[in-house]
């Protein structure tokens, strides 16, 4: 190996960097539907929540009940799916599916109750939308407060064809909502990322500001000029994601 290329190897990644080159390791799979199956559930819910590291707009939550019967190909982490191919699968899921829902929390409420919360009020929204009922959750990471018998994963959406087909779900929906307001806030370049903290979003706010659909509470907001009044609590630590647009920039919303 050459002195450069060996460099270069040792050059230190960044935390969003690490974590998708491991959700790239992984395979998404029904092996934790199969273990529900077998312990006598008959309709496994798969949940996530997109938009969590964003600066702008709601936080998404979905759930879906896959058909056993019925194999969806190319279900993995939304965040390692093509735009074009995420759509096209969330139709795919859509039809196939036994039942789906969505759930959002807007920026407002993200900025009153933190985006953790947040996050498992859009959660538990979406299951309680689906119909039938569940009987058996597999979460992203986390537990939300519904009664039935639950199981968090860590890296779900990479490992549960299940919470993988909600993330694509919520994403894409999430997704069609911002590029909506890109229209309205031309500034911000929200129809190319989505909401999250790119260069041009971050120039744009410090700038001009923030608008009022922008999370007042994280730091990158409130830390830009703006009239508007800044919540006095900051929120916990969270996951370091990048913006899939710019991967070089991550989204330090605290």
């Amino acid at each position: 190996m050459s002195r450069k290329s060996k460099l270069d190897s040792e050059k230190p990644i960044s935390k969003s960097a690490a974590k998708l080159r491991l959700l790239k390791t992984l395979k998404c799979t029904t092996r934790y539907e199969k273990e529900a199956w077998q312990s006598g559930a008959r309709l496994v819910a798969g949940v996530d929540e997109v938009g969590r590291g964003c600066l702008f707009g709601p936080v998404v939550a979905a759930a879906v009940v896959l058909d056993p019967n019925y194999r969806i190909r190319g279900l993995r982490d939304s965040k390692l799916v093509p735009q074009k191919t995420r759509e096209e699968l969330a139709e795919r899921i859509k039809q196939h599916c036994i039942c789906w829902s969505v759930a959002a929390v807007d920026a407002a409420r993200i900025d009153q109750i933190n985006i953790y919360q947040a996050s498992r009020v859009a959660m538990l929204e979406a299951v309680s939308l689906l119909l039938p009922q569940p009987d058996y959750l597999l979460i992203d990471a986390v537990r939300i407060e519904h009664p039935c018998v639950q199981k968090k994963i860590i890296h779900g959406d990479a490992l549960s064809a299940s919470i993988a087909a909600a993330s694509i779900i919520a994403k894409v929906h999430r997704d069609e909502i911002v590029r909506e307001w890109d229209a309205v806030y031309p500034a911000y370049g929200l129809a190319s990322n989505k909401g999250y903290s790119t260069r041009k979003h971050i120039n744009a706010l410090r700038e001009i500001g923030p608008s009022p659909l922008h999370r007042q509470s994280f730091a990158p907001v409130w830390m830009a000029p703006s009239p508007q009044e800044v919540l006095d609590f900051m929120l916990d630590e969270g996951p370091d994601l990048s913006s899939e647009d710019d991967p070089g920039l991550a989204c330090p919303w605290r």
